[in-house]
């Protein structure tokens, strides 16, 4: 693509890699444009978080195309992932140790199927303590990691589609396609506890935002590799 056309506004479609936080994509990508559209400053924006832990599609925005990115954030996102039941962590994945453990024996196909009809529709949802919400002015994950009591007000929420499939006696697959402000580590922890026992959420990866599919999306390498070739 020509330089202008990113200064006017582009979307670009990122492939997130485990690890990465959405604002290292954000900056790397930006820094790279600035250099390539010879510019001090270009807006780069993306259309709603990912964890680090997480990996998939990451929309980011550039230009005049960053006063879309409300209407991106507000689109259905398609989720898969793994489940780990018998355990908690306080924050709902792996980014905590194990705080407690549970039997996971009676847990049945037909528990399953109906926890997964329990959760569709709206519903309300408490965020994870260790999430960007923020109370009094702080991040609450910055007051979880210092050990100071959170409580977080429920969001209203919808699940569209849930799928939950066991590969183990521990371990459930899953695919969900859901609202904005759907936090999936939540739903992963609220999974256990409706199997009267514990969950968290071991892996993640968003596969859709709306019409936009993470098969179209690029690495951020493939991605900056497109613009030295342009170059």
């Amino acid at each position: 693509m020509e330089p202008n056309s990113f200064i006017e506004g582009q979307i670009i479609l990122i492939d997130k890699p485990l690890n990465w936080t959405s604002f290292d994509v954000v900056g790397k990508i930006r820094n790279r444009l600035r250099r390539y559209c010879n510019v001090r400053k270009i807006k780069v924006g993306h259309a709603g978080t990912l964890d680090p832990l997480a990996t998939g599609l990451l929309i980011l925005c550039t230009g005049k195309m960053t006063k879309s990115i409300e209407s991106y954030q507000s689109q259905t996102k398609e989720y898969t992932g793994k489940i780990k039941l018998g355990a908690t962590t306080p924050s709902y994945d792996l980014e905590s140790e194990i705080d407690r453990t549970f039997e996971t024996s009676h847990i049945t196909k037909k528990m399953i199927e109906e926890v997964t009809q329990s959760f569709l529709g709206e519903q309300n949802q408490v965020p994870p303590i260790f999430s960007a919400k923020k109370v009094d002015g702080v991040r609450s994950y910055e007051k979880a990691r210092k050990g100071d009591t959170v409580v977080l007000k429920p969001n209203k929420i919808a699940i569209h589609h849930l799928q939950l499939t066991p590969i183990d006696e521990q371990t459930l697959e899953f695919v969900v396609s859901c609202s904005k402000g759907t936090y999936i580590r939540s739903l992963a922890h609220d999974i256990g506890q409706n199997l009267n026992s514990g969950g968290h959420l071991i892996e993640l990866r968003r596969t859709k935002i709306g019409d936009f599919s993470v098969d179209q999306a690029q690495s951020p390498e493939q991605f900056l590799s497109t613009l030295q070739t342009s170059e």
